[in-house]
């Protein structure tokens, strides 16, 4: 095993300076702490965790809690996951994945034993209970995703309020009078707060441009596609040629194959927009404009702001929006004059 002697010979320091850096316990500079990381992660030096915890020392692992539910879209949800665990393994940390569907009590278990250096909290609801831990406990922690009560937390998503804005833009711009979304499924708005932001900014764009809204949910617990399929034909029914999709890969295929089953060319005859899909659009039938969710650019970022409370003291807590970005594949007809 690689020794502490070791590592202060290739990065060229004392040992007590390389312990100090990898402590924390006391001032390092930022090139001489990172000359020493770089050479520990070379070389495989892994001080014992026990002695870490004991010593008041990093152990370079962060918790990530994601609860997992029966009704929990493991696909998207694993994406998040992965993500995180790439970004904190970037930086030289591992991830510990707390998956209990109570999520309260395993933020209480880490947090109570110095086992892991921050918190990354995934899967957030609009009433959180790890809300009221986060502001309990001396461990940083990072939301990704945004609770109802934002008072005194670090927060990271995208701007679903803004995506929801930018679809209906585009869409007004185009001509169209009177939109349809198709949105999360019943059980999201429930237990989900990014379901309700979207829409929320869905429907204040919507109000704003004098567009007239209409909206269903995709089922219960799970997909529903023949709700789907009604949804969508009633809208096409009424007139609507303009959909916004904020929804699983599935329920753009249901609402392609409708549109195709009515003779309505895409980009011409109707418009269509996914909005904050974390899936390959690529994949669809047709191509389809998309405003992307991007786990890694949350993740990655969470994972920043986290090292970051590590590195400085008295970081002040704040709420980090990603500006939303518009993907143009021809699925939306041409503004009108």
């Amino acid at each position: 095993m690689t020794t502490i002697h070791e590592v202060a010979a290739a990065a060229g320091v004392s040992i007590s300076t390389v312990s100090y850096a990898l402590s924390g316990k006391r001032p390092v500079s930022e090139k001489t702490r990172r000359r020493i990381e770089d050479a520990a992660q070379t070389l495989g030096y892994q001080p014992d965790a026990g002695a870490r915890m004991l010593a008041g020392r990093r152990t370079h692992i962060f918790a990530l809690t994601e609860p997992l539910r029966a009704d929990t879209h493991a696909p998207t949800h694993m994406a998040f996951v992965l993500a995180t665990a790439v970004a904190a393994r970037r930086r030289g940390y591992d991830i510990l994945l707390l998956t209990d569907e109570q999520t309260s009590d395993g933020m209480n278990r880490v947090a109570a034993s110095n086992l892991v250096d921050a918190i990354l909290v995934l899967d957030v609801a609009p009433d959180d209970e790890r809300v009221d831990i986060a502001r309990s406990v001396r461990t940083p922690t990072i939301f990704i995703g945004l609770p109802d009560d934002q008072r005194d937390l670090t927060c990271v998503d995208l701007d679903f309020e803004a995506a929801g804005h930018l679809a209906i833009d585009r869409l007004a711009d185009a001509g169209h009078a009177a939109v349809h979304l198709l949105g999360q499924t019943e059980v999201s708005y429930r237990k989900s707060n990014f379901p309700r932001r979207l829409l929320r900014g869905v429907e204040e764009r919507a109000a704003d441009r004098g567009v007239a809204l209409t909206w269903t949910a995709t089922g219960a617990a799970a997909t529903d596609p023949a709700l789907v399929r009604r949804s969508a034909e009633a809208a096409l029914d009424d007139g609507i040629r303009a959909f916004v999709v904020h929804a699983v890969g599935d329920v753009h295929d249901v609402l392609l194959e409708v549109l195709d089953e009515r003779g309505l060319a895409l980009g011409v005859d109707a418009s269509v927009i996914s909005a904050a899909a974390s899936f390959d659009t690529s994949v669809l039938a047709s191509p389809i404009d998309t405003i992307p969710l991007v786990p890694q650019q949350s993740c990655e970022l969470a994972v920043d702001i986290a090292v970051r409370h590590l590195d400085e003291t008295n970081v002040p807590p704040e709420i980090h929006l990603i500006a939303p970005e518009y993907h143009g594949a021809g699925s939306v007809r041409p503004p009108r004059d």
